[in-house]
């Protein structure tokens, strides 16, 4: 499977892993970016994907800058037939200020393979041990 990757700004840095059996591909900032405490922003990659068929985009968070920095990322899925340029949106949930510089690494990415299950309605749902039994219910909240 090949990652096809359009720079459409020339500071974009293309997305690379750390080390060689990585599942997260590294996205930088292709701008500085300064996020106040509790601001969210979209943050640019100038860059475009064409996420393969039968694939998505997820966007997630790099755990050094999440327990460091406090920097949360969100509303991560690039569906396949997206192009536009991939926008890291990202908050500071922290009481300091976050400054990242050109090429500097915000978030990562992860291709996964999906399922696309066609959709029927039911009157009702099979049973299961765990019925609607939601938060705490096994014990662990």
């Amino acid at each position: 499977m090949k990652l096809l990757v359009q720079k459409l700004h020339p500071d974009a840095k293309m997305p690379q892993r750390a080390l060689a059996h990585d599942a997260g591909l590294d996205l930088c900032a292709s701008e500085p970016v300064t996020l106040a405490p509790g601001e969210r922003k979209g943050i640019p990659t100038g860059l475009a994907l064409a996420i393969p068929q039968g694939s998505v985009g997820l966007i997630w968070d790099k755990s050094g800058l999440a327990i460091k920095k406090g920097l949360k990322t969100m509303g991560g899925v690039i569906d396949a037939g997206y192009r536009g340029e991939i926008i890291i949106i990202a908050q500071n949930l922290s009481d300091k200020t976050i400054v990242f510089s050109v090429g500097e690494k915000v978030a990562q990415l992860l291709i996964q393979k999906i399922e696309l299950p066609s959709l029927e309605e039911v009157s009702e749902l099979p049973e299961s041990e765990r019925k609607d039994a939601g938060f705490g219910s096994t014990g662990n909240y």
